[in-house]
């Protein structure tokens, strides 16, 4: 029989926590199915955008506030902190990468956006000089050739406009590498919850006040009812609700296993890309995938 000591001892069970990271992957990797399938109803970039953030606002303010009980105020400098993580890693991200889903596939986007560690590890270089490994320029360089493989095959598919939307979804992920790599030092200070609750306030309010700046208003009631409720869809199951379940993981199985799980997000939004929205998959996608998330995992073991 175990004694209470060795009880206490027992490390925690695992699966719960290999559970919500696998939902939450495969939740987050549903934001595109939903963008591709707002357009489909004449919207645009802005207008989709504004309605997300709107639906999501009150959520991430109800979480900064949750994650902010009994912590001490935030000071000038944190806010400005905040301002700055939010416009480069939830604003400017998001608008980057809802602007260049008009041009490509559900699956190229996130095969390009699971590039962030890797440049993550480019921006460490530039802006700290931290030298990398010949191992991780390896490992970068297979992950790279997979993107362009799949690039390569898009642009006969779908043309030029390709060239663009890929731009857009890789600024979109460098904006969000920036704010990786800018977040570490707030994240000891304010904890990761309210950060993000906070961040993510900063950046709904940006994209709601985006619209009302370049659109008239009459834009936001002239949509179609499948809009309001796909961004409804979209601002709690693929937005919020990923959000809780990946730090909840990281709380139980750690940051290095929940990234890992990580990996399932470009594999599920490929199936449903072909299941929902009819996106080809051909032997050029599943090698570039293939390409990719064996270059993302060889960084993450090299590190």
């Amino acid at each position: 029989m175990n004694s209470p000591a060795a009880a206490a001892a027992a490390p925690p069970p695992v699966l719960p926590g290999l559970a919500l990271a696998t939902a939450g992957a495969i939740a987050f990797s549903g934001k595109a199915i939903i963008v591709k399938l707002a357009y489909r109803y004449g919207v645009d970039a802005v207008t989709l955008i504004m309605y997300r953030m709107l639906f999501a606002l009150p959520l991430f303010v109800a979480l900064a506030w949750w994650a902010g009980r009994g912590r001490p105020a935030l000071t000038r400098r944190d806010w400005a902190a905040i301002l700055g993580l939010g416009f480069s890693g939830y604003y400017l991200a998001s608008f980057l990468d809802f602007a260049g889903l008009a041009y490509v596939t559900a699956s190229f986007e996130r095969l390009v956006l699971y590039l962030n560690p890797t440049l993550v590890l480019l921006l460490g270089w530039v802006l700290f000089r931290r030298r990398a490994s010949a191992r991780q320029l390896i490992a970068m360089a297979v992950s790279y050739a997979g993107v362009l493989l799949v690039f390569g095959h898009e642009l006969q598919l779908a043309g030029p406009d390709v060239a663009l939307g890929a731009a857009l979804v890789f600024g979109s992920a460098l904006s969000y590498a920036v704010y990786l790599v800018y977040s570490g030092e707030e994240v000891k200070r304010l904890g990761s919850m309210r950060l993000t609750g906070l961040a993510t306030s900063v950046a709904c309010v940006l994209c709601i006040a985006q619209f009302v700046l370049l659109r008239p208003l009459s834009a936001a009631t002239s949509v179609a009812p499948e809009v309001i409720w796909l961004s409804l869809l979209n601002a709690t199951l693929c937005t919020f609700a990923p959000v809780l379940m990946v730090m909840m993981a990281i709380e139980r199985i750690g940051a290095t296993l929940a990234a890992q799980t990580g990996m399932l997000g470009p594999m599920s939004t490929i199936l449903m890309g072909v299941w929902l929205l009819g996106e080809p998959f051909t032997v050029w996608v599943a090698a570039g995938t293939v390409a990719v998330i064996a270059g993302v995992w060889l960084l993450a073991r090299w590190r």
